[in-house]
This record gives structure tokens, C-alpha cells and sequence, in this order.
């Protein structure tokens, strides 16, 4: 009987600490862009039923089942376990399984999320004339990120903020001649509202998903093939 190549078992044992390191750095970049407060403020909806996170939320589900996962793999490789690493075949099936499902939803129903991104806006637009606490909380944001993206109100411009115009036009003051300004009762403003710099910055996100997507699909399936191998030689053996 042919015995275990040293050289496929220490590289799917090296292969698979290289897997942990990635569940790490998906964890670590998923957390990133759930807990950024760039867009978080004007994404989310009081009155939705739908979280604008669920890809994010995904991701760092899947982060957190590789690292597990890679521990599998290390250990099913140094101590030749054939359940520890059909274990580890099959938990890595099921998440490229589940990523290609996701990526044929994603496409399928872009269009909706798109949708579903300006709906959130649109109602979020009251919140800059309001005055309760909600409001307050999502002035306060609204003004930082006008002041980061040099920009004014969310859809309509510096009208948008009603009678907290002069509250805030602070961070709505264009002061340099290259800018493209307006007058807006009597002070000099950012003419572009933050609407197209909100579906920007959602979209950057969205692309980072897709790269790590794109990248842990390439190594899960080396992964597959390493696992399987290794679990045919020890049969073997």
C-alpha cells in the first residue's frame, strides 16, 4: 500500500494555516465595513424590515466558519485523520456552495438593492428638518460627511435641511473658487447634494466583498483538492 506523501501533508497543513490567516482577514475587513459610520447613518431606515448589511453580516459569518475551519485542516493533516478532514472537505463545499448562491442572488437582484439603497435615502431626507432625537443624531452625521465629501444635503441640495439650515451650513460652506458653489439664503454652499457620493461609498464596500469573494473561492477550491487528495493517500496507506 502506497503511504502518505510527507510533502502533500505538510502542504495542506501549511496550505490550511495560510486558510486561517484569510478567515482572519475576512473577519478583521467585514467587522471594518460593518462598524463604518460613512454611509451607516443614511443606509439605514427606521421603517425597513430589510438590513442593508446582510452581505457583510454573511461575510463575517464566513470568516469566522474558516478560521474553524483551517484549525480542521491543520490538525486532520498533521495527525492523518480521514474525519477530520472529510470534516473539512465538506464545511468547505458548503461555503462555495453558499457563495456561488449568493453571487447569482446578488446579480439577480441588484436592480432591488439598488432600488432599495435610493428608497432609504429619499426617506431619510425629512430627518435634516426634523428635531427630535433621531434627527439630531443623523444631523450630526450628515454634517460630518458633508464636510469629509464636500457636499450639501442629500437629494436636493442645501434645501434639504429646512429650518436647521443655519444650524449647519458650517459644514455646507464652499470656500474655495474651484468648487461648484451656489447661494443659498445668503451663504455661499457646496452645490452637489451627498446622494451620488452615498451610492460611492456603498458601492466601494460592495466591491471589496466581491474581490474577497472572488479570492476565497479560488483558494477553497485548492483547498478541496488538497484535502482530497491527502484523504485518498491515507485511505491508502
Amino acid at each position: 500500500m502506497a503511504g502518505v506523501s510527507g510533502c502533500l501533508k505538510y502542504s495542506m497543513f501549511i496550505f490550511n494555516f495560510l486558510f486561517w490567516l484569510c478567515g482572519i482577514l475576512i473577519l478583521a475587513v467585514a467587522i471594518w465595513v460593518r462598524v463604518s459610520r460613512d454611509d451607516e447613518e443614511f443606509i439605514s431606515s427606521k421603517n425597513s424590515d430589510v438590513s442593508p448589511y446582510v452581505a457583510v453580516n454573511i461575510l463575517i459569518a464566513v470568516g469566522a466558519t474558516i478560521m474553524i475551519l483551517g484549525f480542521l485542516g491543520c490538525c486532520g493533516a498533521v495527525k492523518e485523520s480521514r474525519c477530520m478532514l472529510l470534516l473539512f472537505f465538506i464545511g468547505l463545499l458548503l461555503i462555495l456552495l453558499l457563495q456561488v448562491v449568493a453571487g447569482i442572488l446578488g446579480a439577480t437582484f441588484k436592480s432591488e438593492s439598488e432600488h432599495f439603497l435610493n428608497e432609504t435615502i429619499y426617506k431619510n431626507v425629512h430627518l435634516l428638518n426634523d428635531t427630535d432625537e433621531e434627527a439630531e443624531a443623523f444631523q450630526k452625521a450628515m454634517s460630518k460627511f458633508q464636510k469629509k465629501f464636500r457636499c450639501c444635503g442629500l437629494v436636493k441640495g442645501a434645501s434639504d435641511w429646512g429650518s436647521n439650515f443655519q444650524q449647519y451650513y458650517e459644514s455646507c460652506e464652499c470656500l474655495e473658487a474651484s468648487e461648484s458653489c451656489t447661494t443659498y439664503e445668503g451663504k455661499n454652499v457646496y452645490e452637489q447634494p451627498c446622494i451620488s457620493f452615498i451610492k460611492d461609498l456603498v458601492k466601494k464596500h460592495i466591491i471589496i466583498i466581491i474581490g474577497i469573494a472572488f479570492g476565497l473561492a479560488v483558494i477553497e477550491i485548492l483547498g478541496l483538492v488538497f484535502s482530497m487528495v491527502l484523504f485518498c493517500q491515507i485511505g491508502n496507506k
